[in-house]
């Protein structure tokens, strides 16, 4: 017996059928229908946070308070929205709050604000111009740490940042849209060569921990993002909901198989616009986690993202080997994605579906791979088959 499941490539469903005793079953918590619309899910996270009294009650009208934003949140501006009106009832006016977003992020969502947050101030994250920067202290481990000025000299600090899996820090969000993402220049490029390809193991005894603790204790706003463009879940509270964070970001998104498979059908969903190089690197990723040495990776998608310094140098390779000596030498700025994608390039035969030009694929050591039918033919090819959706924001483990 066979069952047709659709994988959603892009915006558009996929139909692709496995035989069930060739389909490999994912262990991992039911996937529930969200509580709300994003903004009734910020609202209720900010009135019950976890382990804590309404947000409103932490603030005085006195307080300058500075928000930290996650830009490629979906539905930011609306979420946004929510907690601006809530610290509002605090009795604070928006020309005393500052929006800071980190570097070289999209800004879109300052003309999609309400135009009642007209007077709050939007600032993009400086991390090398010292007069934007303020030195908070020395962490445990030796490091002195320089913050964003606005954020460090704030009296009350919201996060607002989507909870996602990262090769960098294990769990993004939280602390570490403070730590590293605000800090100086110096220590963002040192953070660039401390990646890894292994799933993370939930230890939140970290560096960007100890940091938000010098900082004093920023309120976080965690959110879990859904399939597509949607927003799961959102938990609130201080320090200790980061814990919580992470465990619903894995009752979303973590999974785990009895044994590795022959073929792994990764997908991204979204507007192409949304989908960064990184995006597909992580999903990548997650098909090598799970697929035997040597088995095939079809990874699906309707974008072709800006190729960064790292990936170029991959295309001029004739294979993946002495790929990560290189990228380790020249150490690009994306240089975890480009050695996520040797990573799962060295695992297994790679198929990639996207709207990049055949030889671009080629070089980046895939066979092109256009139409539903051609992954199909991939499925039928025999063994045992994983369907992954969202690939990029998944985390699948063996055994």
């Amino acid at each position: 017996m066979s069952e047709t499941t659709e994988l959603i490539v892009g915006s558009q469903p996929w139909a692709l059928t496995v035989p069930a005793e060739r389909a490999m079953a994912v262990r991992r918590a039911p996937v529930t229908a969200p509580a709300g619309s994003p903004q009734e899910l910020v609202r209720a996270a900010l009135e019950k946070p976890f382990n804590f009294e309404p947000l409103r009650r932490a603030l005085t009208p006195d307080d300058r308070v500075a928000i930290v934003i996650d830009p490629r949140l979906p539905h930011l501006s609306e979420m946004l929205a929510e907690v601006l009106r809530h610290v509002g009832t605090a009795g604070i006016a928006p020309t005393v709050i500052t929006i800071v977003s980190p570097p070289n992020a999209p800004q879109t969502w300052i003309d999609e604000l309400s135009d009642e947050f007209a007077d709050v101030t939007a600032e993009t994250h400086d991390p090398v111009t010292e007069p934007k920067l303020m030195y908070v202290a020395t962490t445990n481990g030796g490091r002195r740490v320089y913050m964003n000025r606005s954020v460090a000299e704030a009296d009350f600090i919201i996060v607002l940042a989507g909870r996602r899996y990262d090769p960098h820090v294990g769990y993004a969000g939280a602390e570490t849209a403070l730590f590293p993402a605000l800090s100086n220049e110096e220590t963002r490029t040192a953070f660039l060569g401390e990646f890894t390809s292994s799933a993370p193991a939930g230890n939140r005894e970290t560096e960007a921990a100890e940091v938000a603790w010098l900082l004093g204790t920023p309120f976080l706003i965690q959110v879990i993002e859904g399939a597509d463009d949607t927003v799961q879940d959102v938990v609130a509270g201080l320090f200790d909901s980061g814990a919580e964070g992470i465990r619903r970001q894995d009752a979303r998104w973590r999974g785990a198989i009895e044994e590795e498979v022959d073929t792994v059908i990764a997908s991204i969903s979204g507007e192409p616009g949304t989908v960064t190089f990184s995006d597909l690197a992580k999903a990548a990723a997650t098909a090598a986690r799970a697929v035997k040495k040597g088995g095939r990776i079809a990874l699906l998608t309707t974008a072709a993202p800006d190729l960064g310094p790292g990936v170029e140098l991959l295309r001029k390779l004739d294979s993946p080997t002495g790929a990560k000596k290189l990228l380790a030498r020249e150490k690009p700025e994306d240089w975890a994605a480009a050695s996520l994608w040797v990573y799962a390039a060295k695992s297994a035969s790679l198929f990639l579906a996207s709207d990049y030009p055949d030889s671009a694929a080629e070089e980046l050591f895939a066979t092109p791979i256009r139409t539903p039918s051609e992954v199909q033919r991939l499925v039928d090819m025999g063994g045992t088959v994983l369907l992954i959706p969202d690939a990029h924001k998944a985390m699948i483990t063996v055994g």
